[in-house]
């Protein structure tokens, strides 16, 4: 049976949060206190933990996260890995070779900071450059295993823009600590939000073969 590996946070107050988001689950109903049933309502940042980036997060005429079509989320990913790296640039998305690759996650350190519980700016970002090539490439969907493809503190966002303008999601806050490079089929699919600009996922990676 091949292998699955969840690259999915658990979604908890206590995991590190973009300034700004966060979680909260209110208990409404519980059954040692005499309910029923365990009921629970959930205050929930739309970019919380592992989550998608819909077009519209940053374009104001952009696909909302119902409008992309599910398969986008579901397909073969490949897994590259630059574990030196402070910063993914042209040089570094030169080595892969991005013919046929339909999408792509990068793995670097920022996998080893969801062992702190506190938000971290010096995480590993793509310059613009990079994204645009990627964006260029004719990618589906790219991921990263932190809280944002971008810089922090950036301004103009222009990473973002060129990948969501392609209507390229971004699949954000990934954990690949366990997951070594190569070729993975990826199912990550958001909650079907009306008008949403994104939303948590569930993403695993299975191992390709029988």
């Amino acid at each position: 049976m091949a292998k699955i590996y969840d690259i999915s946070l658990l979604i908890s107050p206590h995991v590190p949060a973009w300034p700004g988001d966060r979680f909260t689950l209110h208990r409404v109903e519980e059954i040692a206190q005499g309910d029923v049933c365990n009921k629970s309502l959930l205050e929930i940042g739309s970019h919380i933990a592992t989550h998608i980036d819909a077009p519209y997060h940053f374009e104001r005429n952009g696909l909302t996260i119902e409008q992309i079509p599910p398969d986008v989320f579901i397909g073969p990913a490949r897994v590259v890995s630059f574990p030196d790296a402070d910063k993914i640039d042209l040089a570094e998305i030169e080595t892969i070779p991005l013919s046929g690759v339909e999408r792509l996650l990068f793995k670097t350190r920022n996998s080893f900071l969801w062992k702190e519980e506190t938000f971290r700016e010096d995480y590993v970002y793509l310059s613009s450059e990079a994204c645009r090539v990627v964006a260029e490439s004719g990618i589906k969907l790219v991921g990263v295993d932190y809280l944002s493809i971008e810089e922090y503190g950036v301004e103009n966002f222009r990473g973002h823009h060129f990948l969501l303008r392609r209507n390229v999601p971004i699949l954000e806050g990934l954990d690949l600590t366990e997951v070594e490079p190569g070729d993975y089929e990826l199912i990550a699919l958001p909650l079907k939000i009306a008008g949403g600009d994104g939303s948590p996922t569930r993403a695993v990676l299975r191992e390709l073969g029988i």
